[in-house]
């Protein structure tokens, strides 16, 4: 064991002197905290002192500083992702106005309710809400925005093929043959086999005539082109226009022609005047309807 200490304590009031005495090992542990003490404050005054002199941050900022460095990197990441997805919800929306707008075409070219398929309004939609959630991560949301992207260039496509459907329905319905030659006027005389009304023989007749006054219009029963304007023995002046599908309509007799080879004509408009030139008894217009090179019965097509 260690030699004890002795301390001398003295008081003034009472004019008294007490002793005190301590274990060597005591005093020297009591010594070494002090002096461990003494050091650490003087080393934290040091780095103060040096910070203050240098200008520089402090220990605690040099501390957090690659925390902070490792927080700014996270935000910039994630700041790229957002920015990543707003670009591709951008594209998104633009595919849906597209899409908005050719459905909303469709709906016209189909004559379907407007009220029936409003694309300028969400679909109804509703039903019981499931209690059990569950928050949507980020990889799962990346991959409902590339299914969603998916399906949405799907439609477009196939909306894009209806829409040519619809555009060649819609072609073939003008080009085909329908209607009347003349705005005004009577079916005269039938197709096929009757007395020839020169001759008085027995022949075939390839088309209808319609009996009118000389002067009024004869009109095109469908769209097409003009491929022959002008005069032809027996028809007299007449007008040829090609359908296409195999189709071609012929209007004879007329007293004058008001279309040119090479245009294009639509339903309704005028292609002549009615008049009874070439081999004719009186003002009317011979009209046929060849199919592939061969006259049919035009009252097929004539409608109502």
């Amino acid at each position: 064991m260690g030699a004890a200490v002795k301390f001398v304590v003295l008081r003034q009031r009472a004019a008294q002197v007490r002793s005190l005495d301590l274990p060597g090992s005591l005093v020297l542990s009591i010594g070494a905290v002090l002096l461990l003490a003494v050091i650490s404050l003087s080393f934290l005054v040091g780095l103060s002192v040096g910070d203050r002199a240098s200008g520089g941050p402090s220990l605690l900022a040099r501390l957090t500083s690659s925390e902070q460095g490792e927080i700014d990197d996270l935000r910039a990441r994630l700041q790229e992702r957002i920015d990543a997805m707003s670009a591709r919800v951008g594209q998104l929306n633009a595919h849906v106005i597209r899409l908005d707008a050719l459905g909303k075409r469709l709906a016209e070219m189909a004559n379907v309710d407007s009220r029936e398929f409003d694309f300028s309004m969400a679909p109804s939609a509703g039903g019981p809400e499931s209690r059990a959630r569950v928050a949507v991560q980020a990889p799962e949301l990346s991959a409902m925005i590339d299914h969603f992207e998916s399906r949405l260039v799907q439609r477009d496509a196939q909306l894009n093929v209806l829409e040519q459907i619809i555009l060649q329905r819609e072609l073939r319905k003008q080009i085909l043959p329908e209607g009347r030659p003349v705005e005004r006027g009577f079916l005269s005389s039938g197709f096929g086999h009757r007395q020839d009304p020169v001759s008085g023989e027995f022949s075939f007749h390839r088309g209808v005539d319609f009996a009118g006054n000389a002067g009024d219009p004869v009109i095109a029963v469908g769209a097409g082109v003009v491929t022959f304007a002008g005069y032809r023995a027996d028809y007299g002046y007449v007008v040829d226009v090609t359908h296409g599908d195999g189709y071609v309509t012929r209007y004879a007799h007329n007293s004058r022609v008001l279309v040119r080879q090479g245009e294009t004509v639509s339903r309704g408009e005028r292609l002549a005047i009615m008049g009874s030139t070439g081999r004719s008894t009186g003002p009317h217009v011979h009209f046929e309807v060849l199919r592939n090179g061969a006259p049919v019965n035009p009252l097929s097509y004539l409608g109502g």
